[in-house]
């Protein structure tokens, strides 16, 4: 089969289907009735899949990462399915790390093509549908499921897991999910089922009544938090479990200070399936999964160093919620000079961006940027916003994210710091081709 018949079947799934990563709201179809339907052409695979289902705010696909290696790590067949992509559209759809072969997606849709001209699902619709069927057909141990949008209403929610996961809440998504936590966190909440394990990663004075009324609904609650009957765990209440963790896997690969939260969970999510959902996983398989994530699952984007000299990172976080950890990084590395750290910045329009500009260091170097997507906001309308934030700084715009990093290699100095971020799709650009020659 050749590569061209597969770009012309993504281009056949961007053109005929609503993308998310590229129309943004419009995209979303709230409800599963859909869903269903697709489900019900293909056979119901998701029946098959033995699943751990994984919301949250953020950290969602870094937590999905790391449950995934662990299992991989004890030598399971893992399905995993995350989104969105980075680079390329396969990273979507992973069994034990290896991305699904161009050929399965052309088999997939070239079977189905009538049907889903038929009933016109989401882009994300007919991507989870893609992998679910090849999640079964292939007999996967066990699948890694990680939530599109929300919980209640996402296409995912089709699903009865061995394990429910919700990292945490935080502001994003608004027009679909609430304006509040507690609302947001009911939409998450909906993934919880009846008499089903569920792990929160992180709790809050708002969200936390949320969970523990949801899981009274699901009898998961039983007598307490404090009972054996109870089947609701707060990862971020159990300080024993985080020296445990400490102990037993000290050591991961994703190095962002946001990731010990995200590591929390997946440890605590991890000794639930063992001892309550009866997968069998070792200690030594866990710290094995941390310590290789990145390698075992190909994870990318999270706090990643594309370079030594200046030190280049560019990480995913693209919400308050996210860049919040992500500014706090960046204050540790950098303690001296103002001109020592450089921030390239790109966003989409429909984010909390005076929240993710007010996080951010006044002093450092801004050249802003614009990802390559109808939804992207321009890089002199970021500029502006700024400038009327910080109106004492002084900044540059850039059309293309190349641009901004040449320009700000040709003002750096070999120790300084460079950072690029604010938006997935400006990562994934940035991962997509080798970085300028430096030049001190």
């Amino acid at each position: 089969m050749s590569h061209l018949l597969y770009q012309q079947t993504i281009e056949y799934l961007y053109a005929s289907q609503p993308a998310f990563h590229l129309v943004g709201a419009t995209a979303y179809k709230p409800g599963l009735d859909n869903t269903y339907r697709l489900m019900a052409h293909l056979g119901n695979p998701h029946t098959q899949l033995r699943a751990v289902h994984v919301a949250g705010t953020n950290g969602k696909g870094s937590t999905s990462h790391l449950i995934a290696a662990a299992l991989q790590a004890q030598g399971y067949r893992v399905g995993l399915f995350t989104s969105p992509h980075l680079v390329d559209f396969r990273e979507r759809i992973r069994i034990s790390g290896e991305m699904i072969p161009e050929e399965e997606v052309v088999r997939f849709v070239d079977a189905n093509r009538a049907f889903l001209d038929e009933i016109h699902p989401s882009f994300f619709e007919t991507t989870m549908a893609l992998a679910f069927w090849y999640f079964a057909e292939q007999k996967v141990d066990i699948a890694v499921i990680e939530v599109g949008l929300g919980g209640r209403l996402d296409s995912t929610n089709i699903l009865t897991p061995l394990l429910s996961v919700i990292t945490n809440i935080g502001i994003d998504h608004t027009e679909f999910l609430g304006n509040t936590l507690a609302e947001i966190a009911a939409e998450k909440a909906g993934i919880i089922k009846q008499h089903t394990p569920c792990v929160i990663g992180e709790t809050h004075p708002e969200t936390q009544p949320v969970f523990l009324n949801r899981a009274r609904e699901c009898d998961i609650l039983g007598d307490g938090l404090e009972t054996t009957n109870c089947r609701l765990w707060f990862a971020d209440q159990c300080g024993f479990m985080r020296k445990r963790r400490l102990k037993e896997a000290p050591n991961c690969q994703l190095k962002g200070i946001y990731q010990d939260k995200n590591q929390q969970t997946a440890f605590v999510a991890l000794q639930v399936l063992r001892n309550i959902c009866g997968v069998d996983i070792s200690g030594e398989a866990i710290a094995t999964g941390f310590a290789q994530v990145c390698t075992l699952t190909g994870l990318r984007g999270r706090w990643e160093v594309l370079s030594q000299s200046p030190l280049t990172i560019c990480d995913t976080g693209h919400n308050s919620h996210g860049i919040r950890y992500v500014a706090e990084q960046l204050s540790h590395l950098i303690t001296s000079s103002p001109n020592s750290l450089h921030i390239i910045l790109g966003m989409v329009a429909d984010k909390d961006i005076d929240d993710v500009l007010r996080l951010l260091p006044e002093q450092a170097n801004y050249y802003f940027t614009q990802p390559a997507t109808p939804r992207a906001m321009l890089a002199t309308d970021l500029q502006a916003r700024w400038q009327r934030i910080h109106p004492n700084t002084q900044s540059l715009a850039f059309t293309t994210v190349n641009e901004a990093i040449k320009t700000a290699y040709a003002n750096a100095h070999a120790d300084d710091v460079v950072f690029i971020g604010g938006s997935n799709y400006l990562v994934g650009e940035v991962l997509r081709t080798p970085l300028p020659a430096f030049h001190n």
